[in-house]
C-alpha cells in the first residue's frame, strides 16, 4: 500500500513538473516572438523587404517534443499512470483461473495497447476482495522482512555490480570485431529510429531543449522511483537484482554501449528481389539535423545520379555531379555562386529546379562545385587550412571551371563514341560531337566570363555553345553601403585579416549544427524569423531574398558547408575599387608582370570582343546585391564588342534566381537553352545547302 501511494505521488509530481516547465518555456518563447512582432511592425520598409516571402505570419508554430520511448503508443506516462489505477495488475500473476479463452486474448491486447483513462477495460477487477486483502497482507509482511535485510542487499548488490562490469569488459574485448545483433529488441529499436528520422528530418534548438528537459525530468524521477522501491520493497528489489545479474551473462548478444550501429531489415520496391536484407544503419545521429546531400535530393525524386571526382592543376579535388543522359548530344553545365553549392539547382524539387527541367528536356545535366567546402579536399592531405584558402576568383575561372568542363568533354566524347552515335562526318570533324550550354549565377557568371576570355587569349577551346547568366558578378561600383564598408575593410586591413581569417566559414561541427537548427526555430517562430530577415535585408541594402529560408537548406548542415576565401572577398573589393572587371591584383608590378606579363592585372571587360558565343544576361529589379545597372553595364560592353548578347529583367531579388520557384524565370531559361539545339539544326541545314550547291 505504501509503495502504491509513493508511486502515485511521484507520478503526479513528475507530470506537474514537466507541465510547469514546458508551459514556462513556451510562455518565454511567446514573449520573445511577441516582442519581435512589435519591433517588426515599427521597422521601416518591412512590407517591401518581406514581400513575396511565404510563411511569415505572426502566429508561432509551437510544437511539442516528439514522443520518447517511455511514451508507448501515444499514451503519456501520466495517462499510463491513471490507467494503472483502473487496472489491477496484480491479477496478472494471481492463480485465479479464467475459463473463457477470449478473455486471455483480450488481456494480451490490453497489454500491447494500454487503454486511455477514458476507455473502459475488461480487466478492471477479476479477483475477489478477499484475495486482494490476502495479497496485501503478504506484501506488508515481505516488505518488513526485506527492510531488515537492506544491509545484506547492499553488500550483494555492490558485489554483483562489480562482477558484472568486469565480466562485460572481458566480453567486449572478445566481441570487438564481430558484434551480431541477435536480440529481438535491437532491430525494432533501430527501425523506430529510422522511421523517426524519415518523418522529421530536423529539429530546432527549442525542440531539442523541450525534449532534453523532459528526458532529464524523467531520468530524475526514475532514479527517485527506483530508490523508494528499493527501500519499501527490498525483497522484490533483490529478486530483480538477481534476475538482472543472471541475464547479464548473455551480454555477448548486446551491442557495445558506445557503438550505436544496428542491423535493420530493409527492402526496396525497385529491387528485382524485394526480400528484406540486412542494412547497416547509423543510429548515432541523435542530434536530428538535415544532412542530405545533392545526391540524396536527386535520387529521392527518382532521377539518376553520378558523381565524378575532378582534380585541378593545382591539386584541388572538386565534385562534378551529374544527372546523366549518356546518349544525349546536348549537355548543360550549371555553376553556383558564392557561399553556395550544386544544391541550389535542385532545391526546389521537380517543378521549380533548372536541373530537373533541363533533364526532362533531354539534356545531360552537370552540376559544378567550386573549391571552398569545409571538408577541404586536396591531393595533399597535409595541406594546412591557410594554404587551402589561398585563392581568388582567378582560380575559379582559370582552374576550377577548365578542369570541370574538360572532364565533361572527356566523358561525353567517350560515351558518344562508345554508343556508336557519331557518324563518319562528325567523327572526322574537329568540332565536338555535343553542344554544351552553361547556366550560372552570381560569382559563377564572373568565373564563366573569365574562363571564356582567358581560353580565347590562350588560343584554347572553351567547349561552350551558349551561356545564360543570372545576375552575374563582375562590376560592383554601384552597390549598397555595406559593400562599400566591406571594400575598405578588405583592402586596408588585408595584411591583418588575411592571416587571421584565410577563409570565411563556420569551422566546427557544433556551430554548424546550431546554425542548421536555428533556421528551423526561425521558421517555427515567424516573428523572430521575420525580424532576422529584415535585419539581414538591411545589411545587404534592402534585398528581399529569403535569407532565413536559404539558411535552412540541407547543404548548410553540420557535416559540411560552403565557404569563401578571404582572397575572393579581396578580389571583389579590388573590382569595386577599380570600377572595372579585372583579374586579381597581386599587389606589386613585379608580381603582376610574372603572372600576366604586364604591370597591371588583365581587364576582362575590355576584352569582351573575344566572346564568341551568345550570352543571355538576366537581372533582378529587386536585387540589391548586384544592381540591375551593373548587369546593364555588362550588356553595353558586350554589345560594343560585337557579342551576340541579350538582356532580360524580372522583379526578383538576388537569391530568387536559384532558391525560389519562379515559373516565368524557369520558362525563360529553358527557352534560351533550347535555342542551342535549334541553332545547331540551322547550321546543319546551312551546311547541307552549301554542300548541295558545290555538288551542283
Amino acid at each position: 500500500m505504501m509503495q502504491r501511494l509513493v508511486d502515485n505521488f511521484l507520478a503526479v509530481t513528475k507530470e506537474s513538473v514537466k507541465t510547469i516547465t514546458y508551459e514556462s518555456l513556451s510562455n518565454i518563447l511567446r514573449l520573445i516572438n511577441g516582442i519581435s512582432a512589435l519591433l517588426l511592425s515599427i521597422l521601416p520598409g518591412k512590407a517591401n523587404i518581406l514581400e513575396g516571402i511565404q510563411g511569415w505570419e505572426l502566429r508561432p508554430k509551437v510544437r511539442g517534443p516528439r514522443l520518447p520511448r517511455w511514451m508507448e503508443n501515444g499514451v503519456s506516462s501520466f495517462n499510463h499512470f491513471v490507467h494503472e489505477l483502473s487496472v489491477d495488475f496484480d491479477t496478472i500473476s494471481s492463480s485465479v483461473e479464467h475459463s473463457a479463452e477470449d478473455d486471455t486474448d483480450d488481456y494480451d491486447d490490453a497489454c500491447i495497447c494500454p487503454a486511455s483513462p477514458l476507455t473502459p477495460n475488461k480487466l478492471f477487477s477479476r479477483a475477489t476482495s478477499f484475495a486482494k486483502r490476502e495479497r496485501k497482507r503478504r506484501h506488508w509482511f515481505i516488505s518488513i522482512v526485506m527492510f531488515l535485510l537492506i544491509p545484506a542487499r547492499l553488500m550483494f548488490g555492490i558485489s554483483f555490480y562489480f562482477c558484472k562490469r568486469i565480466f562485460n569488459r572481458g566480453v567486449r574485448a572478445h566481441t570487438t570485431n564481430h558484434r551480431p545483433v541477435s536480440s529481438a529488441n535491437a532491430p525494432k529499436k533501430g527501425l523506430d529510429h529510422v522511421v523517426q528520422r524519415a518523418t522529421d528530418r530536423r529539429r530546432g534548438i527549442i525542440e531539442d531543449l523541450h525534449l532534453g528537459i523532459e528526458i532529464v525530468i524523467e531520468t530524475i524521477f526514475d532514479v527517485i522511483h527506483h530508490a523508494t522501491r528499493c527501500i519499501l520493497s527490498p525483497l522484490e528489489s533483490l529478486r530483480m537484482l538477481l534476475r538482472w545479474s543472471s541475464s547479464s551473462s548473455s551480454s555477448t548478444r548486446k551491442i557495445d554501449s558506445d557503438d550505436t550501429d544496428a542491423i535493420v531489415p530493409t527492402a526496396t520496391l525497385a529491387d528485382s528481389d524485394p526480400t528484406p536484407t540486412q542494412k547497416k544503419t547509423n543510429l548515432s545521429s541523435s542530434l536530428n539535423t538535415d544532412a542530405r546531400t545533392c545526391r540524396d535530393v536527386i535520387t529521392e525524386l527518382g532521377y539518376p545520379y553520378e558523381a565524378i571526382k575532378v582534380v585541378t592543376s593545382d591539386g584541388y579535388v572538386l565534385v562534378l555531379e551529374r544527372i546523366p543522359r549518356r546518349d544525349s548530344k546536348k549537355a548543360v553545365y550549371l555553376q553556383h555562386g558564392v557561399f553556395d553549392s550544386s544544391m541550389c539547382w535542385v532545391s526546389n524539387g521537380i517543378v521549380g529546379s533548372p536541373a530537373f527541367a533541363a533533364y526532362d528536356h533531354g539534356y545531360d545535366v552537370y552540376l559544378g562545385n567550386f573549391r571552398g567546402l569545409v571538408s577541404r579536399e586536396h591531393v595533399n592531405k597535409k595541406l594546412s587550412s591557410r594554404q587551402y584558402w589561398r585563392y581568388s576568383i582567378n582560380e575559379h575561372g582559370t582552374q576550377d571551371i577548365p578542369a570541370l568542363i574538360e572532364k565533361i568533354h572527356e566523358v561525353k566524347t567517350l560515351e558518344l563514341k562508345s554508343s556508336s552515335q557519331l557518324n563518319t562526318n562528325e567523327q572526322s570533324n574537329t568540332d565536338q560531337p555535343y553542344k554544351l550550354c552553361a547556366i550560372c549565377h552570381s560569382l559563377g557568371g564572373a568565373a564563366i566570363l573569365m574562363y571564356i576570355i582567358t581560353r580565347r587569349v590562350e588560343n584554347k577551346p572553351h567547349r561552350l555553345s551558349r551561356s545564360i547568366m543570372l545576375s552575374p558578378a563582375g562590376f560592383h561600383h554601384d552597390s549598397p553601403f555595406f559593400f562599400t564598408v566591406s571594400e575598405y575593410l578588405c583592402l586596408w586591413l588585408a595584411p591583418i585579416l588575411n592571416p587571421i581569417f584565410p577563409g570565411l566559414y563556420i569551422p566546427t561541427r557544433f556551430f554548424r549544427m546550431l546554425v542548421n537548427k536555428l533556421a528551423r526555430d526561425l521558421q517555427n517562430y515567424p516573428a523572430v524569423g521575420g525580424l532576422v530577415q529584415t535585419i539581414m535585408s538591411y545589411v545587404v541594402g534592402g534585398d528581399s531574398s529569403n535569407w532565413v529560408g536559404v539558411m535552412g537548406l540541407p547543404h548548410y548542415n553540420m557535416n559540411d558547408m560552403p565557404g569563401v576565401s578571404f582572397g575572393v572577398a579581396r578580389h571583389l573589393a579590388q573590382i569595386k575599387r577599380a570600377k572595372r572587371f579585372i583579374m586579381f591584383d597581386y599587389g606589386s608590378r613585379a608580381a603582376n608582370m610574372k603572372v600576366y606579363g604586364s604591370p597591371e592585372p588583365m581587364d576582362l571587360g575590355a576584352r569582351y570582343n573575344l566572346i564568341d558565343v551568345p550570352i543571355d544576361l538576366v537581372a533582378g529589379m529587386k536585387d540589391k546585391v548586384i544592381f540591375p545597372s551593373m548587369i546593364m553595364h555588362h550588356y553595353r560592353l558586350m554589345k560594343n564588342g560585337g557579342v551576340n548578347a541579350s538582356y532580360k529583367q524580372f522583379e526578383y531579388a538576388h537569391l530568387d534566381f536559384t532558391f525560389s520557384h519562379r515559373e516565368e524565370l524557369l520558362a525563360y531559361v529553358m527557352s534560351r537553352l533550347l535555342l542551342v539545339n535549334s541553332r545547331h539544326k540551322m547550321l546543319k541545314l546551312k551546311r547541307k545547302d552549301e554542300i548541295l550547291s558545290i555538288i551542283k
